[in-house]
């Protein structure tokens, strides 16, 4: 519940909110209670603005204190226990006065303290026991601590029983290591990390006096934070104060905002510190802050729209339930989305995206031409059934699925290879194809996606693969400690463990068998309490499931009411075709990283599960809708917009697409190691065919499923690769090439221009660039055919050549 007081006539100067603007505001909470000695409790006012929008005040406005002797409060709104009592906290804005109340108990009652309640926090808040510091594997300096506190018992060992008693020295607590060392007063190779006087410094100083006790082993623990306030429109370089609240399992509650930990998901957009101020910067877009205490985490998200309010929105033409969802986040930002893609654009778009490969000369030609209109959802199917591409789409997989040549061995990651594509090829569901891999028993011979659990290895790591690439969810930390920065626990992680407890392989006369039998026991590394099988989100049984756990696993993942399988699914095909994910990275889904578009994400998994799961049918809506067909070119409104689609983003072409581009508009092709002459790049199965440009253009190595084992971005080397490589030239400059046979061919000088434009660039030059290119051919001294490279050259370096655009 919170205070609304309107706001009559506001006095002609207000700090940084216009008076006109604003016409009430709110103060949160309505009442405070404040129980135990060195209890506090921060308050939030909210300004209500004539256009309806809500703003934060907090940091405008002046508190006082009616009865001082009982609390006080500070200019951040902050109220802090006294003595026992009762009184009022003014808040103070233009001509308004609005009042608290507060009551204040049990400050005399002695504090108890809980190490992992008390001590724990002020460890986290100042990185101490971060994989940098004391929490790395082997500590730091003879000290080490659990990594983000996940082991109380072992961290308070650490400071109370070892280090000969210095670290914690009750007798004369100011003088303990912990504090001496973290205050500055003796050398500390993380240097100065808590403020002497600070109320962390108080905390532990009044911890080492008590005795440093480890606290009542039924104290009420952490079951959830929740930080406020959760969600709101916030403009360009505005504020916004959070306050994070601890829910304890005896239902009290706690101002936790100043211990707590944050962070931005975005720090181009919004930048938070460490006592939970948001400040917001000059781009629009949508920001999430993540907060963290004691291993419980929430989130506050933020949209920003541009200050230029559109008062007549135009309308946008909508294809598709696609448009629908994305115009409205972009009115919502005050974005107009850019014009559309032309036809060349569009068709060069689609071969890239789709089947990873240009299109010829002669294909953009007779696109060009077509005067139907019907002929951009023609192309696309077109373009579904070529086998380039099961080519390229089994190229993404093989990432994702590990086809490593080292790993496994020449055949055997050969046949894993070609059971991928085949699966493409002929268009397997997505859930049967998940399946597949899941579900596998029996003979392995004749089933070589059995190398998935070769590859990946026991059932730890089938636990965190299966997770990050079917659901698109990170649980790796949570083998060891509680997620950091999600809501996974070490529960969480072992129970999708013992789903592959039971799996194992033997050998018989007629061959290898993979079996999944027997009751195997699955313990929690800490505790020793039995864990049984459960997936990601669920309620852990009494008993795991009887019979192959994983077809309990695969029938849950694939269930069409399971969101995180779906909606992975079409996050990642919606990156591949609109440059990043709806969540970013594709597969790292948190509640601490939420989608910039969640209606969006929530409209495309439920298109593919209409659709059976069918990837086809999913890339059919993408390409058919306006969003996706949008030229890259920004309008005024847009041109910092990176996440709401409002225009297509560049983005560098994956190492081998690059590579077998430059392969085909020179017309020589690359014979790589191990494979006939004439295999394009995208056919390679073998991740580490020796091969510089591939490796410099950010090859995946498969070494684990991570989409940051490849990497798109350019680099300085690139740029210089491209302009200097001798391999290049000499493909651009051969007697066989596409350059010598255009010049060669009784062509004029604009025809060998035009084809050069649509070889390259799938378009015709524009009467600038052909003005500029014929002028060379008739200036030059070099000849016609130094000419025509040199243009093809200049071609290859510019920017429309290596990105899709």
């Amino acid at each position: 519940m919170v205070l609304l007081v309107a706001i009559g006539l506001m006095p002609r100067a207000c700090p940084a909110e216009s008076d006109s603007r604003i016409v009430g505001f709110t103060v949160e909470p309505e009442s405070v209670v404040l129980v135990g000695p060195d209890s506090l409790r921060g308050l939030l006012v909210h300004g209500q603005r004539e256009d309806g929008r809500t703003v934060d005040l907090t940091h405008q406005v002046s508190y006082r204190s009616t009865l001082s002797d009982y609390f006080t409060v500070n200019r951040h709104g902050v109220v802090e226990a006294v003595a026992d009592g009762t009184g009022d906290v003014e808040i103070v804005f233009g001509e308004r006065t609005v009042s608290v109340p507060v009551q204040v108990e049990k400050v005399t009652v002695p504090h108890g303290y809980h190490f992992e309640n008390d001590i724990i926090p002020v460890l986290s808040k100042y990185g101490c026991n971060f994989s940098g510091c004391h929490g790395k594997a082997e500590g730091q300096n003879g000290f080490k601590l659990s990594v983000f506190g996940f082991d109380a018992k072992a961290d308070y060992d650490a400071l109370v029983k070892q280090g000969r008693g210095r670290r914690t020295f009750p007798a004369a607590a100011g003088r303990s290591l912990l504090l001496t060392k973290a205050s500055g007063f003796m050398p500390h190779g993380g240097g100065i990390r808590i403020i002497e006087d600070s109320r962390e410094y108080k905390v532990l100083k009044g911890w080492i006096a008590a005795g440093a006790p480890f606290g009542d082993a039924d104290a009420p623990l952490v079951v959830r934070i929740a930080i406020s306030p959760h969600e709101r429109i916030v403009d360009t370089n505005a504020s916004q104060q959070l306050r994070v609240i601890a829910r304890y399992s005896n239902g009290r509650e706690l101002d936790v905002t100043s211990i707590a930990k944050y962070q931005s998901n975005n720090d181009g957009l919004a930048a938070v510190d460490a006592m939970g101020m948001v400040r917001i910067g000059k781009v629009a877009g949508q920001v999430a802050v993540m907060a963290n205490f004691n291993g419980a985490v929430d989130t506050f998200q933020a949209l920003i729209p541009r200050k230029q309010r559109i008062d007549n929105y135009p309308a946008a033409a909508e294809h598709n339930f696609i448009d629908r969802l994305v115009h409205a986040k972009l009115k919502k930002l005050n974005i107009i989305p850019s014009a559309m893609a032309d036809d060349a654009e569009f068709m060069r778009r689609a071969y890239i995206s789709i089947v990873g490969t240009l299109p010829t000369a002669e294909e953009a030609r007779s696109f060009l031409a077509d005067a139907e209109p019907e002929k951009h959802r023609r192309l696309v199917n077109q373009l579904l059934e070529r086998p380039e591409y099961a080519d390229y789409w089994a190229l993404k997989w093989a990432d994702m699925l590990r086809v490593d040549r080292q790993a496994l061995g020449h055949k055997t990651a050969y046949q894993y290879y070609g059971w991928i594509r085949q699966s493409l090829a002929e268009n397997k569901p997505l859930d049967r194809f998940a399946r597949d891999i899941l579900t596998l028993s029996g003979p392995t011979s004749g089933a070589p996606q059995v190398s998935f659990y070769s590859v990946v290895g026991g059932p730890n790591q089938l636990a965190s693969t299966v997770s990050q690439v079917f659901l698109g969810v990170r649980i790796e930390c949570a083998q060891c400690h509680h997620h950091p920065f999600d809501r996974w626990s070490q529960a969480d992680y072992y129970g999708m463990t013992a789903f592959f407890q039971q799996v194992s392989r033997k050998g018989t006369p007629r061959g290898e068998v993979m079996l999944a039998e027997g009751d195997p026991e699955t313990k929690h590394p800490r505790t020793g309490a039995k864990i049984y099988a459960h997936a990601l989100g669920t309620e852990m049984p009494e008993k795991s499931p009887e019979g192959d756990r994983r077809e309990v696993l695969a029938d849950w993942m694939t269930s069409p009411d399971n969101r995180w399988f779906a909606r992975n699914a079409a996050n990642r095909i919606w990156a591949q075709f609109m440059g990043r994910g709806l969540v970013e990275p594709v597969d790292d889904f948190r509640d601490t990283n939420p989608p910039s578009n969640p209606e969006l994400l929530d409209a495309l998994a439920q298109y593919l599960v209409e659709h059976d799961f069918d990837v086809k049918e999913l890339i059919r809506a993408i390409t058919a809708s306006h969003t996706y067909q949008r030229s890259s070119q920004p309008n005024e409104t847009n041109e910092q917009d990176e996440q709401n689609y409002s225009r297509a983003l560049l983005k560098r072409m994956d190492a081998e697409v690059l590579f077998d581009a430059v392969s085909q508009v020179t017309g020589i092709d690359e014979k790589f190691r191990g494979v006939p002459y004439g295999y394009r790049a995208i056919q390679l199965w073998d991740s580490e065919v020796d091969h510089y440009f591939l490796k410099l253009f950010g090859r995946s190595t498969r070494k684990t499923v991570c989409v940051c084992e490849r990497s798109d971005e350019p680099t300085v080397g690139q740029v210089l690769h491209v302009l200097n490589s001798s391999e290049i030239h000499a493909k651009l400059a051969h007697e066989a090439g596409q350059v010598t046979r255009l010049v060669n061919a009784n062509k004029s000088d604009a025809d060998v221009v035009d084809s050069l434009y649509l070889t390259f660039f799938a378009r015709m030059p524009n009467s600038d660039e052909k003005s500029t290119a014929l002028n060379y051919f008739k200036t030059t001294d070099s000849g016609r055919r130094a000419a025509a490279e040199d243009l093809a050259w200049s071609l290859m370096n510019s920017l429309e050549f290596v990105f899709n655009h």
